[in-house]
């Protein structure tokens, strides 16, 4: 009787396991058909930003996107309407900024820092919104990051931007391609760098010169940033990077790359597909692995990116203020996104963002990756952006190896006390003010939440 009850047993469990995995190949397939199909009653499961569809990705039972894949793009550039009227300001409706670095008149700094002394209250009010706000935004008086007048002259004119930057000789300029006669009349290619890259480009690159003094490398003006504000190159890269509004204040629209990287669709084609066609301020791609800021900490520190006790303790600090780990809960897709490529509209509310987001670099790690969805949630729902699948990233760009690899002292802090005491070699005294200046609030019982490594690449 045993061994049959064994029998039955075991054929009981070989049934079941048979019938689940028949049940996710029904799900599997049902989801193909739906998506294909125009039905609004299968529009939550197909709708990538939506919570069902969100679940079973998270369950596993979504096909896993490719690596790249066909933008949903228009076919002509020459056909896209742009539109006449700029989004309306609604939230914030004047938005000004801090130039003079207040510290410096007591007398106890010698110079003016570019992101200024921010103290934890103006952070905080910072984050509140209302119709008329001044918040800290880099670029204070005397702090660094000039423009030569010659080309402060040239980026008045430039209302749609393509960006890009190269710090510490990593890179040298990579051409776009695909870009149409009407994006090369209508955009600014503007490729901003410090005087190392510069040296480092005139050596290996072919630098013309205008009849007006310009600088070129193919369709990209170079942009010489002087006096670099801050001792890290990663840092440096946040100023054009993230204050793309404040380096070029007449931009309208703006589409960031990093230097590494050649674009290879048209940036108009890139702002209907991103913005207009969806009536969105603010696009990034998803990060391929990551959703959790904890997640992506957790992989920063395995990769040496930053200091460990470092960016431990910038997340306590988002632990302590109450962000939790992502989930399905939130309305979000993701909180952490892939920054390589950025696509704004110049708005009072987009631009506040990217204040606050550079605020959050100025004072902790250069990770920025790590702060973004902190702001996210800071901001309360009320900053709107569209975060596009990660296949459709990849396919905006081909990407380049850096010429030489990035190193630098502050990676190899292993605590917090090799920051103390003045003049010490592992304090970055330009930025990262906040791992040195008290916090109002006890860390010593914040708890990370723990993370589970689910992707061998992250």
């Amino acid at each position: 009787m045993k061994i049959v009850w064994k029998r039955g047993f075991i054929r009981l469990v070989l049934v079941a396991g048979i019938a689940w995995m028949l049940l996710i190949l029904v799900v599997l397939l049902f989801h193909v058909w739906s998506c294909q199909s125009s039905l609004a009653f299968f529009s939550a499961i197909c709708n990538k930003q939506g919570k069902v569809f969100i679940m079973l990705d998270t369950m596993g039972l979504v096909p896993k996107s490719q690596h790249r894949c066909p933008i949903p793009t228009v076919d002509d550039p020459n056909t896209i309407f742009i539109p006449k009227e700029r989004t309306p300001d609604t939230i914030v409706k004047n938005l000004t900024y801090f130039l003079e670095d207040e510290f410096v008149h007591n007398g106890s700094q010698s110079s003016p820092l570019f992101g200024g002394h921010q103290s934890w209250l103006q952070r905080e009010e910072s984050f509140k919104l209302n119709s008329n706000m001044k918040v800290h935004c880099g670029f204070m008086r005397n702090g660094g990051a000039e423009m030569s007048p010659l080309d402060v002259k040239y980026v008045k004119k430039c209302k749609f931007v393509v960006a890009s930057g190269i710090f510490d000789g990593y890179d040298v300029p990579h051409q776009p391609s695909n870009i149409s006669r009407r994006s090369k009349k209508l955009f600014c290619f503007l490729m901003v760098m410090d005087e190392v890259s510069l040296k480092f480009i005139r050596k290996n690159v072919t630098i013309k010169e205008d009849s007006a003094g310009g600088q070129w490398v193919g369709i990209w003006r170079l942009i010489l940033l002087k006096h670099p504000p801050y001792d890290e190159p990663r840092r440096n890269g946040k100023v054009p990077k993230i204050l793309t509004h404040r380096l070029f204040p007449q931009a309208q629209y703006s589409i960031w790359i990093d230097g590494k990287m050649e674009l290879i669709v048209d940036p108009l084609l890139i702002l209907e597909r991103y913005l207009w066609r969806g009536k969105h301020t603010f696009a990034i791609a998803q990060h391929k692995h990551h959703r959790s800021i904890y997640e992506e900490a957790d992989a920063n520190k395995r990769r040496k990116r930053y200091a460990r006790p470092l960016i431990d303790y910038q997340m306590k600090i988002y632990r302590y203020e109450g962000m939790e780990p992502w989930s399905i809960k939130k309305n979000t897709v993701s909180d952490v996104p892939e920054g390589a490529v950025i696509i704004r509209e110049h708005t009072a509310l987009s631009n506040l963002f990217s204040c606050l987001w550079f605020n959050e670099v100025n004072l902790l790690t250069p990770r920025d990756q790590l702060s973004f969805g902190y702001v996210v949630y800071r901001l309360k729902g009320l900053f709107k952006f569209y975060m596009f699948p990660n296949c459709e990233y990849n396919s905006l760009f081909v990407l380049h190896p850096h010429t030489r690899e990035h190193s630098s002292k502050i990676e190899w802090v292993k605590s917090r006390d090799e920051l103390k005491g003045n003049g010490s070699s592992m304090i970055e005294g330009r930025g990262g003010l906040g791992f040195w200046t008290p916090y109002p609030g006890n860390l010593d019982l914040v708890v990370l939440p723990p993370v589970a490594r689910t992707s061998k690449a992250g």
